[in-house]
């Protein structure tokens, strides 16, 4: 039975290496567009655009893993066409045939239209190793960087440049920074340690356009105001890629539509990771995030082998920046109460409540915070917002 994976990311590579430790001895073929290995996508805009991380280290696995458990790594090459009926895709002028075709394609970066600047020299996203490697000589001190977008992918690199010693300022169109993704308790920490370290942060600002001919010089507020920028870092949000899937006729739903199990409209393919919707609490759910890449990617492993294993989504995220680690458990989605609890020293986290259900915490430098907070998540426990604030021993709340 051949196996054929098109994506050869953190959903990509989990998918193969899971078939083989499952015991799968037919053939794996897994197709990237991209022409390095399997790699980690989130120290793209921390660690290693700090130049604290080189490439290799980014990567999932050594080149030899994939050699020795027999997966046949197609690298830079990216699939042109999907046939569902005689289950075969198109890969280099190539007709490879499938019995299985897992789809783990990933998302791509929202960009600026051209019509106000966003084909211009200097506008960069932060997705990929080559975008990274493209703003990488951008970073030098005392330069002017405008980051369009203030969710944690704009947030990280304002603080990668600010730590880099530019002058940067954060353009957010919303009432505040993070407003989509967290509370306002969250949002007023994070922006409090940004402007500690000396980051502009303008919310409720909109874009005009950016500036300049075939280079931005400047972005033109909605307010009027012209900001002078050497280059500008675009961060808001992605889209999953859906377009093979799309053109095949398979569902799609917010990304390419999956059951339970992780299989489309097609019975031979199945689909994880940012592209992939599933089934979740009565409605459908979306995640964008390493911890769901690998979960669901090993699922669709263990389900193509036959496993008939629901995937059971247990969402979890992080974000580093300057001195903070935020770790987040849960969906906070349709919270109407946060309670907060201080931490040792500067740590605090915050805990969203629908009535009296727990539904995830935002845990700011406090490990033990994020660690029982999850537990509780999957455990379905929902000890009181006033026990969460003053419980002296928060792990006694596990055996409660």
């Amino acid at each position: 039975m051949r196996v054929v994976i098109v994506g050869a990311g953190q959903a990509g590579a989990a998918l193969a290496a899971k078939l083989r430790a499952l015991g799968h001895q037919g053939e794996i073929v897994m197709l990237g567009d991209e022409p390095a290995p399997p790699y980690q996508r989130p120290p793209l805009s921390k660690a290693y655009l700090l130049g604290e991380m080189g490439e290799e280290r980014l990567w999932l696995r050594s080149p030899d893993f994939w050699t020795e458990n027999a997966v046949e790594l197609r690298l830079g090459q990216p699939v042109t066409g999907l046939d569902p009926v005689a289950r075969t895709v198109t890969v280099g002028g190539e007709v490879l045939a499938y019995d299985h075709l897992a789809l783990a394609t990933g998302s791509t970066p929202r960009r600026l239209p051209a019509a106000i600047g966003g084909d211009l020299g200097g506008v960069y996203t932060v997705r990929s190793l080559a975008d990274v490697d493209a703003m990488r000589a951008e970073f030098q001190p005392s330069r002017r960087v405008i980051i369009v977008g203030g969710g944690y992918i704009g947030l990280e690199a304002a603080a990668v440049a600010s730590k880099l010693g530019l002058q940067v300022t954060v353009l957010e169109m919303a009432p505040r920074i993070l407003q989509r993704v967290a509370s306002a308790e969250t949002s007023t920490h994070v922006r409090a340690l940004h402007r500690s370290h000396g980051v502009t942060i303008l919310e409720e600002t909109g874009l005009d356009r950016l500036e300049g001919t075939s280079r931005v010089t400047g972005a033109l507020l909605k307010d009027g105001r012209v900001l002078p920028a050497d280059f500008v870092i675009v961060g808001v949000g992605v889209t999953p890629n859906t377009q093979l899937a799309e053109a095949a006729g398979l569902s799609l739903e917010n990304g390419i539509s999956t059951d339970a199990f992780g299989r489309t409209s097609d019975p031979a393919i199945w689909a994880a990771g940012d592209c992939a919707s599933f089934p979740w609490k009565g409605g459908r759910l979306r995640l964008e995030s390493v911890g769901n890449a690998i979960d669901m990617a090993e699922a669709v492993a263990a389900n193509i082998l036959g496993a008939g294993q629901p995937y059971e989504a247990k969402p979890w995220f992080w974000s580093d920046q300057f001195n903070l680690k935020l770790q987040i458990a849960g969906l906070n989605t349709g919270y109407d109460h946060i309670a907060t609890r201080p931490g040792e020293g500067e740590a605090v986290s915050f805990w969203y409540y629908r009535g009296e259900t727990l539904l995830a915490v935002d845990a700011m430098n406090d490990a033990r915070a994020y660690m029982v907070g999850k537990r509780l998540i999957e455990g379905g426990k929902s000890p009181s917002p006033d026990t969460i604030a003053t419980t002296p021993d928060l792990k006694a709340l596990l055996k409660a």
